[in-house]
């Protein structure tokens, strides 16, 4: 499969060959290089999926199910602030459902969608950990805990007004 590559996009694409290069003789290294591929381009899309398969000469249906599989990896464009609210069992019986809820009021977006400026992506997670902070969102990697819905304006707008 012949991969066309824009001209804006090339230096993404020779920085990725590099890490390639330097990381794919190597056991284990699929999931780095995806994880670099994705701080190069923001995202992975088919693209760049195809890219990686056919560089490293490993089916695209193994590169697509790792990315699919992992949460970590992204298939779309995010924004600049993916906000996770913990959906743990832990969080869910002290009010995530209401923190959830509080923020897609907020931003007027639902789990999985972008704000239209790129500013904020919403995703729903498993357990992160925090358990006895509970309800608890994380904001790339700021972590918030003992949330109420009340809380919700005021942590999104010190992200607003720093950008």
């Amino acid at each position: 499969m012949e991969i066309i590559i824009d001209k804006n996009e090339i230096e993404n694409y020779q920085k990725l060959d590099k890490i390639i290069l330097k990381y794919k003789d190597k056991n284990g290294m699929l999931i780095y290089i995806l994880k670099k591929a994705q701080d190069i381009f923001g995202y992975l899309p088919i693209k760049v999926q195809s890219y990686i398969s056919e560089k490293m000469d490993i089916p695209i249906s193994t590169i697509n199910g790792v990315v699919s599989f992992y949460s970590l990896f992204s298939q779309e464009p995010t924004g600049k602030y993916t906000i996770g609210v913990c959906l743990g069992t832990a969080c869910y019986v002290k009010g995530a459902s209401d923190i959830l809820e509080a923020i897609k009021e907020e931003l007027g977006l639902d789990v999985g969608e972008t704000t239209h400026n790129k500013m904020f992506t919403l995703k729903a997670t498993r357990c992160i950990g925090a358990c006895g902070l509970a309800p608890v969102i994380t904001i790339n990697d700021d972590v918030y805990g003992r949330l109420s819905p009340s809380d919700i304006p005021s942590i999104i707008h010190k992200y607003t007004k720093n950008s």
